[in-house]
């Protein structure tokens, strides 16, 4: 398994992350399998949120009474949790992110958390009760370090005028079909085609220069309604063809070389699992061994359908 020395941090995290919103219907038997297949395959870094499952926090609370970890134990894991979504609202408020990450960390059982991300932009963001919340966070060590999710790089910026902190991550949609964050600027002032246009605020080479780990989420989907595109012939036949061609010389599966085309990248990207299946998080997490070569990663972006000039 590939791991990542995270910018700003003492941190050396997988480039695989297992998420866990989907575990509820799993037994706590399953939920160790799921995590133990993890464990085996390298992956020591695993994502939360307070809304992940049928109620607050039941993605914690499943994982913390099924782990059980011990303080040995914990320390082995990387737990990154996020706050800020409520039932038709943001809330980055200092009351509600304090609150929340301490129904987090009782919750998961556990006395803090590698990293907090921010959960996707609050327009009403006062930045200083941000500060004031992760200073706190910080000073009584119920937090590590801090990041966002879905945040633009002007989002970024405001934040880090007032937060003392470094914001270390951002975790964002990307896959093979859905990335118009490198396609945009492979297309830089082509005005012929959509793909030119740059609708994430060049959020990739912000990230690049400011050492900020991003984080890709729904690593396998297409970015619309359709699914998974991994198997999806009907749409993505070329791509496929190529998956399959690719995962045949590297000895792997074709969700290993989606994995790949996205640790590939020297932005360091790391890669969100979603499944609950201890056999595809080890074929998933066999491609952070690969290193496409530059034709490869291409002949994949191109059979995609992107344009490249």
């Amino acid at each position: 398994m590939k791991t990542y020395r995270l910018p700003h941090t003492e941190l050396e995290a997988s480039s695989v992350v297992l998420g866990l919103m989907r575990i509820p219907s799993l037994t706590d038997a399953e939920i160790r399998a799921l995590v133990g297949a993890a464990r085996d395959a390298g992956i020591n870094f695993f994502d939360h949120a307070d809304i992940y499952g049928t109620h607050r926090h039941e993605c914690e609370e499943r994982f913390g009474a099924a782990l059980a970890l011990t303080p040995s134990e914990r320390e082995q894991y990387l737990i990154q949790s996020k706050v800020g979504i409520r039932p038709g609202f943001f809330d980055f408020s200092a009351e509600h992110i304090l609150t929340t990450v301490d129904e987090s960390l009782a919750a998961l059982r556990t006395d803090y958390l590698d990293v907090l991300l921010l959960h996707r932009p609050d327009t009403l963001v006062e930045p200083e009760e941000v500060a004031e919340a992760f200073t706190t966070l910080k000073d009584a060590g119920k937090v590590r370090h801090f990041g966002v999710s879905n945040h633009t790089p002007g989002q970024i910026e405001l934040l880090r005028d007032y937060v003392h902190q470094p914001l270390i991550v951002n975790q964002v949609q990307l896959s093979i079909t859905h990335a118009p964050m490198i396609a945009s600027g492979l297309a830089t002032n082509m005005g012929s085609t959509d793909q030119s246009i740059d609708r994430d605020n060049g959020i990739l080479d912000h990230a690049r220069r400011t050492g900020i780990t991003l984080q890709a989420w729904s690593p396998y989907q297409t970015g619309v309604a359709r699914g998974v595109f991994v198997g999806d012939r009907e749409n993505y036949a070329e791509l496929n063809d190529v998956l399959d061609d690719l995962a045949q010389a590297y000895g792997v599966t074709p969700s290993g070389i989606a994995t790949a085309w996205i640790t590939r990248h020297p932005a360091n990207i790391q890669v969100v699992l979603g499944t609950t299946k201890p056999e595809r998080v080890a074929e998933a997490a066999a491609g952070s061994d690969i290193t496409l070569a530059r034709q490869e990663w291409y002949r994949i972006y191109r059979s995609a359908g992107h344009l490249l000039p």
